[in-house]
């Protein structure tokens, strides 16, 4: 499997971003790490191996940027204005310097955007704000809501990056068609805590008239091995 390798300083971040990139050819995958992980964990735990025969295939192009859930989410010795502030920076960075840079190598007009665990928020977030930039969303085992990080605290910026609360209220039919043309899958285990998250999460999609596909899996659990073993499974079911 062709693997590359890039570093670069980030001016929205303020210091150096890393990420590695899987495949020679296909449509571009954005690929978050789980909570306050590194570019590199898709591969250590094997996550990217289960998905081989599409990355060689040259079906799909695979980018997995670095995290920054330490500074800005999971970061408890600041404020949590201060750590939403720091996650649009690195909302910042996806966009920028991740999303344009894969679409510029793969000459495609839109990537896909995955995430398990945190991940998950990121990938669903990413492609709600951003639907003209996104054609497909695979969350699994998504961590969806950010109330538990900002202990209470409420501003616009938790708002607009929660996706439970503002799509509700989302009106603007230019975002709303968007979403729905995009691919969309919930995939869950039904022994994961955050099995109730991802069906309201579903909810409110289906309230919208925005097709979605929840995958609950009844004896998955919260791990690894139900990742690698579900997700070839939702790369056959979305279009490239």
């Amino acid at each position: 499997m062709k693997e590359d390798y890039h570093k670069w300083y980030s001016q929205y971040l303020n210091k150096e971003m890393e990420m590695l990139v899987f495949g020679h050819d296909g449509y571009p995958i954005i690929l978050f790490p789980t909570a306050k992980g590194r570019y590199f964990e898709c591969k250590d735990f094997g996550l990217i191996d289960s998905i081989s025969e599409f990355v060689d295939s040259g079906k799909i192009k695979i980018y997995c940027p670095d995290g920054f859930d330490s500074e800005s989410w999971y970061n408890y010795e600041i404020h949590p204005a201060d750590r939403v502030k720091n996650y649009i920076n690195y909302e910042l960075a996806i966009l920028y310097d991740v999303i344009e840079f894969a679409k510029h190598e793969t000459e495609k007009e839109k990537v896909g955007v995955v995430g398990c665990d945190f991940g998950g928020y990121h990938a669903v977030n990413i492609a709600m704000k951003h639907p003209n930039l996104v054609d497909n969303l695979i969350s699994i085992s998504g961590l969806l809501d950010i109330k538990r990080f900002i202990w209470g605290y409420y501003d616009d910026n938790c708002y607009f990056n929660n996706p439970k609360d503002f799509l509700p209220n989302l009106t603007d039919n230019w975002y709303l068609e968007k979403i729905k043309n995009m691919g969309i899958i919930l995939g869950i285990g039904g022994k994961d805590e955050y099995l109730i998250q991802n069906k309201n999460l579903s909810q409110i999609l289906t309230s919208k008239n925005i097709n979605n596909w929840l995958d609950i899996q009844p004896d998955s659990n919260h791990d690894w091995e139900f990742w690698k073993q579900i997700f070839p499974k939702y790369l056959n079911a979305i279009h490239f």
